[in-house]
């Protein structure tokens, strides 16, 4: 049975295949372009298709009704591959999807009434829809509409959106090859996947002057990521009805109340494998085998490709995250040869020396570091600790923190430089955030319902009065200070556990015979520091995980006007609360560890309880550098893991769930239904835990050289995880513009004068090298050995029979015992106060302070000073391509108007002609 009928702008095909291998029904409806209700149609679309079929239907056998409809419209389905990425036309590209499950058990009725309000609208608004059916889906329970931008929509919201595009091919001469080019070949791409597209002069989109542009071919004049671009900007703010008195519209809200269960552009092909269909691009495939996998971690981005395929707000992550990784291997090279100096000086260490001898380390007793359980104990049991503390605490810890403290400034000066060249090469120039402010988000304008003039626009907008902003920041700041004050209690609870646990540990390590041969290496204070930090990177990701669904919640609850607002704040309350959450334990150990707790019979206590801390006798860097190890190691290795794994496993598991698990046996938005969401913040975690292992690199490097190189083999293996997550594991993300890294540079602005602070700090404070150095030049008395006496020098006398209560310690042939001051002994008359060296050292370490701040910022400035933010080239080539398209678009307006004039006088011609040539002139000279 084969029936064609038609009334008025629809045409309607129903046909049964008797065919004995097929007995499918299939029903097509084409849709006038008002967007006429159909009951259950399985495919829609814009509505001249059913007018093309040709001539009448009458008479036609069922054979050739199958071939009418293959040949002319191309609806076999039968023939049309799984991995298409057009309609069952074979020439309309599928330029977004949207996926439901019609559940009538969940407000299935109100759902379909949005739904079916939701789709006419966009068909009003020109786009084209097709759907597919729940019983051709994998699945059985899950419907798919494909949707098509044509021409006409495109063109239009192109000149809204003030998208850039091609106007002629840029004659410009490539810049001066680099002569040590040869050098870098191993590294190099292919030229096509590193420029996959020709160069071009390009001006805003106008619909009016379409001849001007460089138009090939319509279906390919846009590329894929302006296309889902422009068909999102729809999307988002689509209306679908109202809802207690209030205009409902926008996709992000019918994806949260489950109208929807999936919006996303496709993939344009898999990513193991090339598409046979040759319209497709297969620009996936080759991100992954040219950029995603692993062992091509050696090989340059191909940052054209990701930005023509991800657009350039993804673009933009990927360069600064390649650029970053690069100028890590500088300070990486250089931390590591500041880390071999520490290596091979370390048995010529004097104060090492001095602490494991046997006739000075071994005949000195220590006071008991704790009030109860903890014994006298000889100097010379921390001889394998003070030896490795050696390895950071140096000579060259000093250099480092110089450098990197210019490090920094080089990194971020150049990184402007290199901002500034993608700029113009991705069209960026003009882009300002401007654009982004003036287009309000959908929530705004849905939850603000009093309205105002814009200034700049002159339209009436919505606006949230005063007072509900004053008092939703309250709550907000009152929320985060909230949090932070439980950052600062957890971090409290784990000093007290250090102070608690540090006698079971010395008394353990005691009475363990099975402890006793490694009990000069991992000594009780090694011991509590590792746990400790182990117990508080535990915590830190605990809070973590809790804060970052509150900050969402309550920046939501703020109502940010943009896109770009929002982000903001969601950035500022993030990265204010890890700051405080990661770096706090640090900023404990390197400033406030063994710098409050007093002498033997006068400790300082923490609530009047548990004493405080004190550093090793090597110091506090070593554990410094442990608690920074741990941490920044600990993170990094999660990260990686929740990157790459958990989102390979998720996968795994839904294709498992499914009727079959081969995407061989699916179509292409089938394939990237199964895929997870990336997420419109999906970049904002990205830069965050770069920016926060940006600032352990640089806050507290002067206790850790190797930082840097940590740094950088977990950026390279970040780069590859990123990529092949984004490409393998993640629906193709919507594309978006930016031209820089947005608030993040402020930020890292930020971390990178405050490192220069803490650094100095860490040297002057943390490490033990200014009393070694005022020892040296003021009170060494051994000209051959002038370090030699540091360690007795460095040590107080306590007499024991000056303990308040005795000590739970048990009593040898001594009667006092040394602790790490510098106090007058008990037989001076200034007994135990601070000695003249404690006032020489501390003024030392103030100087040191003054001087090594001035230096580096005066460097930084002058550095930054020196290097321009955009490099002379590339503002020379900005300014001669606005130039030169003025000058086409002159010469385009001054064509058409004479081809206006062409039926006027000849005076008329040439008066007009001379004014028009007049105004391009003084354009000219003003641009």
């Amino acid at each position: 049975m084969n029936r064609l009928a038609k009334r008025g702008s629809e045409t309607l095909i129903e046909m049964v295949a008797t065919d004995d291998d097929i007995a499918v029904l299939t029903k097509f409806k084409f849709t006038n372009p008002e967007g006429e209700e159909s009951n259950g149609p399985l495919y829609e679309t814009n509505s001249t298709a059913g007018s093309e079929l040709p001539g009448s239907s009458e008479g036609l056998s069922s054979t050739e009704t199958t071939l009418l409809i293959s040949d002319h419209q191309g609806f076999d389905k039968r023939q049309q591959s799984k991995d298409s990425i057009f309609f069952c036309d074979g020439t309309r590209r599928i330029d977004y999807v949207l996926s439901y499950v019609d559940d009538p058990k969940q407000d299935g009725d109100k759902k379909a009434e949005r739904r079916k309000e939701f789709e006419n609208n966009l068909l009003k608004s020109g786009l084209e829809l097709e759907t597919e059916d729940k019983k051709d889906s994998e699945d059985g329970r899950t419907y798919f509409i494909k949707i098509h931008a044509p021409w006409e929509v495109l063109t239009t919201y192109a000149e809204v959106l003030n998208i850039k595009m091609p106007i002629r091919e840029n004659d410009i001469p490539a810049a001066m090859e680099n002569p040590f080019e040869c050098m870098f070949g191993l590294f190099r791409l292919p030229k096509e996947v590193m420029n996959p597209e020709p160069d071009y002069f390009t001006a805003p989109f106008s619909k009016q002057r379409q001849e001007l542009f460089f138009i090939e071919d319509e279906n390919t004049f846009f590329s894929p990521s302006v296309r889902n671009r422009i068909v999102y900007y729809i999307l988002s703010r689509c209306p679908y009805g109202t809802e207690e008195g209030k205009k409902k519209f926008g996709i992000k809200r019918l994806l949260s109340n489950g109208t929807y269960t999936a919006a996303y552009p496709l993939h344009d092909c898999q990513y193991w494998k090339k598409s046979k269909d040759q319209n497709c691009g297969n620009e996936r495939y080759t991100l992954y085998t040219q950029w995603a996998r692993f062992l091509r971690f050696y090989k340059e981005q191909p940052l054209d490709l990701i930005r023509r395929y991800y657009g350039e707000r993804i673009g933009i992550y990927f360069a600064w995250l390649g650029f970053y990784t690069e100028m890590l291997f500088f300070a990486a090279v250089v931390g590591l040869i500041c880390f071999i100096y520490g290596l091979i000086t370390m048995t010529g260490n004097m104060s090492s020396i001095e602490i494991c001898d046997e006739f000075i380390g071994g005949e000195i007793i220590m006071c008991p570091l704790c009030d109860k359980n903890c014994e006298y104990w000889k100097l010379n049991s921390t001889c394998e600790a003070s030896r490795y503390s050696h390895l950071f605490d140096n000579v060259a810890t000093l250099f480092f923190a110089i450098f990197m403290g210019i490090w920094v400034t080089l990194f971020l000066e150049l990184w402007k430089r290199r901002q500034a060249r993608l700029e113009y090469e991705w069209d960026l120039v003009d882009f300002e955030e401007e654009q982004q402010q003036l287009q309000l988000r959908p929530e705004y304008e849905a939850k603000c319902t009093q309205k105002k003039k814009n200034p700049v626009t002159q339209e009436l907008e919505p606006y949230l009065p005063l007072t509900s902003q004053a008092l939703r920041f309250c709550f907000s700041g009152a929320t985060v200070l909230f949090w932070i004050s439980l950052i600062i209690a957890s971090m409290i609870a784990v000093i007290v556990y250090r102070l608690s646990v540090y006698a079971a540990f010395a008394s353990l390590m005691e009475d363990t015979e099975t402890l006793q041969p490694i009990s000069s290496l991992l000594t009780p204070q090694l011991a509590t520091s590792v746990t400790a930090s182990c117990l508080n990177f535990v915590i830190i990701m605990i809070l973590n995980f809790l804060y970052e669904k509150i900050a969402v919640w309550i920046t939501d609850m703020e109502i940010p006007r943009t896109h770009l607002e929002y982000e903001n704040r969601l950035t500022m309350k993030m990265f204010l609360f890890q700051f405080v959450n990661y770096y706090s334990s640090c900023f404990y150990v390197a400033f406030f560890k063994g710098k409050f707790v007093g002498y033997p019979g006068a400790y300082t206590y923490m609530f009047n309880k548990w004493r405080n801390e004190e550093c090793d006798p090597a110091g506090c860097l070593i554990e410094l550098t442990t608690q920074l190890t741990i941490i920044m190691a600990g993170k990094q290795i999660w990260g990686n893991i929740q990157e790459a794994i958990l989102p390979w496993v998720w996968n795994w598991w839904r294709r498992r769930r499914a009727r079959t698990n081969s995407e061989k046996l699916y179509s292409r938005w089938e394939q990237d239904h199964a895929l997870q969401c990336f997420g419109a913040l999906g970049l904002f975690y990205e830069y965050l835990e770069m920016v926060i292992q940006f600032g352990f690199i640089t806050l507290f490097v002067a206790s850790f050289p190797l930082a840097p190189l940590l740094a950088l083999m977990n950026n390279i293996l970040e780069i590859r995880v990123d990529s092949w997550k984004l490409t393998t594991q993640y629906r193709r993300p919507v594309a978006a513009k930016a031209h820089s890294i947005g608030v993040w540079q402020e930020i890292l602005n930020g971390m990178a004068v405050l490192s220069v602070v803490t650094n100095a700090f860490i040297v002057a404070f943390t490490s033990d090298m200014i009393p070694r150095l005022v020892y040296y030049y003021a009170y060494s008395t051994d000209q051959n050995s002038p370090m030699s006496g540091y360690i007795n020098n460095s040590l107080s006398v306590f007499l024991i029979s000056d303990f308040p209560k005795e000590p739970g310690a048990s009593l040898g042939a001594f009667t006092t015992c040394r602790y790490r001051d510098y106090r007058y002994p008990p037989d001076h008359e200034k007994k135990y106060l601070h000695t003249m060296q404690f006032w020489h050292i501390l003024a030392a370490k103030m100087a040191f302070i003054i001087i090594m701040e001035h230096i580096v910022f005066i460097v930084k400035f002058f550095v930054a000073w020196m290097i321009p933010d955009v490099p002379a080239e590339v503002r020379a080539r900005i300014k001669r391509e606005k130039f030169l398209t003025i000058q086409i678009l002159h010469e385009y307006e001054l064509n058409k108007l004479k081809e206006n004039l062409c039926n006027r006088t000849d005076y008329q011609v040439e008066k007009e002609v001379i004014a028009t040539e007049g105004k391009r002139e003084l354009a000219q000279v003003m641009g």
